[in-house]
């Protein structure tokens, strides 16, 4: 496996490359490996696959709870939930991988605490599609430099998102509207994304646009809005974890 420039965590590429199978914990977040590749990951900043599923309105509480009674102790709740017919597998994978990404991208985040492995610990919701640690690398490198592309100021992930009046002539899209609506000045960005059943990088980045806009207000005021970053441009590459994600965040977009 070729390395990234700066390996998000060096333990993790170790891991991939000795193919190991077991848990990797993190201040902020767990990852499950398989062989050496990701196959779930989740952290307390970030919505479970459940909360995307039943929250965002596709599965009934019920459903999810039933799945979890009957094949948790097999580790094979994603499966029941496509063999019951609870879902199809393309839904299934597009949510997980949500999920995945969305998990993986707090547990990467920097940390002084220690890092461990515990080595033939799996996840009881199973696996669905393995994904490179490679990619899960490469997708947070780019998902940081997208929030700070956007608002570099990483204070409004964290406090009450608190709206503030638009400006005459001043719009924002419905996903952003809905959020507005959502906020009471007490709820942060990861409580928000629970609350709308969302995944919780997309609701960060969302806070960060409407910071940039003047719509929220922002814990610490910069002294000059930073002018606006010219659009990223996509790189060329052919590794086929790096198309998945590709339409992956086309899908998640769509439907968020």
């Amino acid at each position: 496996m070729s390395a990234v420039a700066t390996p998000v965590s060096p333990m993790l590429v170790r891991l991939a490359a000795e193919k190991a199978t077991g848990a990797l914990l993190r201040d902020h977040g767990t990852l499950y490996l398989v062989d050496g590749r990701v196959v779930h990951a989740e952290s307390p900043a970030a919505p479970g696959v459940d909360v995307l599923l039943t929250t965002g309105g596709r599965l009934p509480r019920e459903n999810w709870d039933e799945a979890v009674d009957r094949a948790g102790a097999h580790r094979a709740v994603g499966r029941f939930l496509v063999d019951s017919g609870r879902l199809h597998d393309g839904e299934l994978e597009i949510c997980h991988l949500g999920a995945v990404f969305d998990a993986a991208f707090f547990a990467l985040s920097p940390t002084s605490g220690p890092t461990r492995f515990r080595y033939g610990v799996g996840h009881w919701f199973g696996t669905v599609r393995p994904v490179s640690a490679e990619a899960v690398e490469r997708e947070t490198v780019r998902r940081r430099e997208l929030l700070d592309a956007v608002w570099p100021y990483a204070s409004v992930d964290t406090a009450p998102v608190v709206p503030r009046p638009a400006v005459p002539g001043q719009s924002v899209g419905v996903r952003q509207r809905a959020l507005l609506a959502a906020a009471d000045g007490e709820r942060t960005p990861a409580e928000l994304a629970r609350i709308l059943g969302r995944p919780a990088f997309h609701t960060l980045l969302d806070v960060r646009r409407l910071a940039a806009a003047g719509l929220v207000r922002t814990p610490l005021e910069p002294d000059s809005v930073p002018p606006a970053p010219a659009p990223l441009a996509a790189p060329q590459v052919t590794d086929p974890d790096i198309a998945l994600l590709r339409r992956l965040r086309d899908a998640l977009e769509a439907h968020l």
